[in-house]
């Protein structure tokens, strides 16, 4: 229990902090509680936008992803993450500040509203970035509870440490506000990246050496671990659309409008990649070590994998030290909160003359009336996905992609002159149905995904008979010589060789790119090298010298359209690749093709946010 109290130490420090904030902040000014009335300093400028944008994807869900698909979740996000986000702050953030200090604005649908002049649209777009952000919050409050729960040893529930966390993040973004949420994120900010170096050092010491212990996967079944084999090409590229999303993100686009000069970007552009090595990398790593160490885990399990090698390798003292560090990671959804809310005051109840009629102060209230209201949703909300998502995909699937398809949206509104309102409706419309399109195709695919193996346990692992590969192996052989196996817990992915007999398709479903004779069984999809007909290079067929054959991945959702929708354990994949990129791509075509044949904006409206 030592470490938890210790986290609750944390905690309360943080609240201190967003109580103190209010004391010192402009009573009842709305410009000061949602934006510190412009005036953020350099450093806490560079800290407060890089914490806000290290949720709980950063240590728990890239570790849990990592223990599940290896090292090449590093290049998946923090590879691209590391030059567009920073890219994006530089060409697009430096505008946003410019014209809404000029103008101004404190979020940026008070910039689309206006460049485009149409309140409705930019209303749709307020309501359509608001329901894509919740996902996001959701994600810290199960983070929070995670994290309580497995460093206390189950003592502290899962359901109670969420209502604690989320408490406590409400109750200092409703007291500090902007000027709140900065100084405790760059608090927070100071400690995750401590925890990063601090936590890797010394959990590799304790495992036998970092060095020993990736040898020792190397030469084990889990090999693949340290390749991109469970990444395929097309999944890959669509990950590098996932950071076009910090360009919509509202919390980021407000942060924006913070920052006290226009010179506080320039060390955050060439210190953002730095910052994100610091923490994604030894996450990333930590989860690989994980699988070794903690085999057997589920996708929902792997999300608190670095806590558990926390628990397992340090004093119960600094586990709880090194557990503030990944509780500060997890409470950046504070800024996600405030954007919601700033969203709703400013874009909406302001707007709609909430301001005129009832006062400035009412409109700061409001605001802090959203706010515990958010808190209590994602809270709900979070206890109904315990056991049903993996934080990392969660955000990829909803939060990023949404945001990442919204990019062509500012980048045209920002910085092409021709672009229209009604180009910008039919991108944003095309978002909102390929979200739903998705949510929908994952749901009905629900009952035929390939399930996710077991983990092997620790005696499975050391690559004897029983383990999966040679005679004697506990998986019984399918048509054609193959070897029975489980599909990989991500699309796309390798799959692994366990002892608990194969993952048969449903009845009458035809999996991808059907069967050949002497080969896999109808409808099975084979992926990667290994995957050839018999004979060919690791077939399981007469001649083939692998002795197995790598078995469906992803399965038809509708075998008319062929590969065309393919369903993974997890995600629904268009020819493979994630809808990330069919969305940022459509909204993009739309984007442009709309504005070439719709009416331009008045000049008045281009002399203003184009002269010079």
């Amino acid at each position: 229990m030592i470490p938890a109290l210790i986290v609750f130490a944390y905690l309360a420090v943080v609240l201190y902090i967003g109580i103190f904030a209010f004391r010192k902040g402009s009573a009842g000014s709305g410009e000061d509680f949602f934006v510190a009335s412009r005036k953020l300093g350099p450093l806490v400028f560079l800290l407060s936008i890089f914490g806000t944008n290290m949720t709980a994807v950063a240590i728990l869900g890239s570790s849990g992803f990592a223990y599940q698909r290896g090292i090449g979740v590093y290049g998946l996000m923090a590879s691209s993450s590391g030059i567009v986000i920073p890219l994006t702050l530089w060409l697009i953030g430096t505008r946003l500040w410019s014209l809404g200090k000029k103008h101004g604005h404190i979020t940026q649908v008070q910039f689309l509203r206006d460049r485009w002049e149409s309140g409705g649209i930019g209303t749709f777009i307020a309501v359509v970035t608001a329901l894509m952000l919740v996902p996001y919050i959701i994600i810290g409050v199960m983070g929070g509870g995670s994290t309580l729960e497995t460093i206390s040893n189950g003592q502290v529930p899962y359901a109670i440490g969420g209502a604690i966390v989320a408490i406590t993040v409400v109750a200092y973004v409703f007291f500090g506000g902007m000027r709140g949420t900065a100084w405790v994120n760059t608090f927070q900010t100071v400690l995750f990246l401590a925890f990063g170096v601090t936590a890797f050092t010394l959990i590799a010491k304790s495992v036998g050496g970092f060095p020993a212990t990736m040898q020792a996967i190397s030469e084990g079944p889990q090999s693949f671990l340290l390749t991109r084999e469970r990444m395929p090409a097309e999944e890959f590229f669509s990950y590098m659309f996932i950071p076009l999303s910090a360009v919509m993100f509202p919390h980021i686009a407000i942060m924006c409008m913070t920052a006290e000069k226009v010179t506080h970007f320039k060390r955050t552009v060439v210190l953002y990649p730095i910052c994100i090595l610091l923490i994604w990398l030894p996450s990333v790593y930590l989860g690989v070590v994980a699988s070794k160490v903690i085999p057997g885990l589920s996708p929902a399990e792997a999300n608190d994998v670095i806590i558990r090698l926390l628990s397992q390798n340090t004093s119960p003292i600094l586990a709880g030290v090194l557990g503030a560090g990944i509780m500060a990671c997890v409470m950046a959804s504070d800024s996600q909160i405030l954007a919601l809310s700033t969203v709703f005051t400013e874009d909406l109840f302001a707007y709609y003359g909430g301001r005129k009629k009832f006062g400035p102060k009412a409109e700061v209230w409001a605001g802090r009336t959203f706010i515990v209201l958010i808190g209590l949703v994602s809270y709900v909300i979070a206890l109904a996905l315990k056991e049903k998502a993996n934080i990392f995909e969660l955000a990829i699937r909803f939060a990023f992609s949404g945001f990442a398809a919204l990019a062509p949206v500012m980048l045209a509104a920002l910085f092409w002159k021709r672009s229209t309102k009604w180009g910008a409706l039919a991108a944003t419309v095309w978002v909102v149905g390929c979200v739903f399109a998705n949510w929908h195709l994952t749901n009905i695919s629900d009952a035929i995904a390939p399930k996710p193996p077991k983990r092997p346990a620790a005696s499975a692992m050391r690559g004897g008979p029983a383990a999966g590969g040679g005679p004697g192996a506990g998986a019984p052989a399918l048509p054609g010589g193959i070897q029975a196996v489980a599909p990989s817990a991500q699309p796309g992915g390798t799959p692994q060789v366990t002892g608990d007999g194969p993952t048969p398709a449903p009845a009458g479903l035809q999996t991808a790119q059907g069967g050949a004779p002497g080969g896999a069984p109808e409808g099975m999809r084979p992926s990667g090298p290994g995957a050839g007909g018999p004979g060919g290079p690791g077939a399981g067929g007469p001649g083939g010298p692998g002795g197995k054959k790598k078995p469906p991945t992803a399965v038809r959702i509708f075998p008319q359209l062929g590969d065309m929708f393919l369903r993974g354990p997890v995600n629904v994949t268009i020819y493979g690749f994630l809808p990330v990129f069919p969305m940022v791509v459509g909204s993009a075509l739309l984007m442009l093709l709309v504005s070439l044949i719709t009416p331009p904006p008045s000049k008045a409206t281009i002399d203003k946010y184009f002269s010079k």
